[in-house]
């Protein structure tokens, strides 16, 4: 599903060359279950972006399922994000005067989902993620957990082929982290693709591979040996 080829990302801040990320060659294929790690400032952050349309290469060729996207434009980058990819952040990044249903609608609206297809799609995913009594809860009135989960059904929304989560389970207690882990092992028992940004050894440890960054190039590629009994 992805090939990252040579990949590298340098900012210029004012005069300085920063070079975020040089010459990472990456494969993922589809059903894959990948950690991210590495320590501050090792590029995890910037892969995520690039891997998830949010930013471009300096140079390296980037393929998503065949299709290279480093050279597509704004609007065409747009369009892969809404269809192919749903992302899942540590800050939820939900609005705060939307009910949980609204936010989940939001990528349906942007496809141009008819009103009723859409509610019925949003509440359909938010009894799936186990909040079918949330519905016109806004983000104020839920839980940590119950907002990540709200955040994961509008990942979900337009049926993405590939999950990006970064630092899913920053802001919860381990009980709510762990709900949310367990629903991305049930999306990956499904067929999708989720690659996690994360800190957290425990949460590596529950993927199938982990990648470990350090000052912008991979260190380490492995297959965790088995799920909760990996070390990262």
């Amino acid at each position: 599903m992805i090939v990252a080829e040579g990949l590298t990302k340098v900012y210029a801040m004012g005069r300085v060359q920063v070079r975020a990320l040089y010459d990472v060659d990456l494969r993922i294929g589809r059903g894959e279950y990948v950690a991210i790690l590495g320590p501050s400032g090792s590029g995890k952050s910037t892969l995520m972006h690039l891997l998830g349309c949010l930013d471009t290469p300096t140079s390296g060729r980037y393929l998503l399922d065949g299709r290279p996207v480093q050279h597509l434009g704004r609007n065409d980058l747009a369009r892969v994000r809404n269809d192919r990819i749903g992302f899942v952040f540590q800050s939820f990044n939900l609005l705060a005067h939307a009910t949980a249903l609204g936010n989940v609608e939001l990528p349906l609206i942007y496809r141009g989902t008819r009103r009723r297809q859409r509610h019925d799609r949003a509440a359909e995913l938010l009894a799936q993620v186990g909040l079918a009594d949330r519905l016109d809860h806004r983000p104020n009135e839920l839980s940590g957990g119950q907002r990540q989960r709200v955040a994961l059904a509008r990942a979900l929304a337009n049926d993405p082929d590939l999950i990006l989560a970064d630092e899913p389970t920053g802001n919860l207690d381990t009980a709510a982290g762990d709900e949310v882990v367990n629903l991305f092992e049930q999306l990956v028992a499904r067929g999708k693709t989720i690659i996690v940004v994360t800190h957290d050894l425990d949460i590596a440890a529950r993927s199938r591979r982990f990648i470990r960054l350090r000052d912008g190039a991979i260190e380490s590629d492995t297959p965790v040996s088995r799920g909760r009994e990996g070390n990262p």
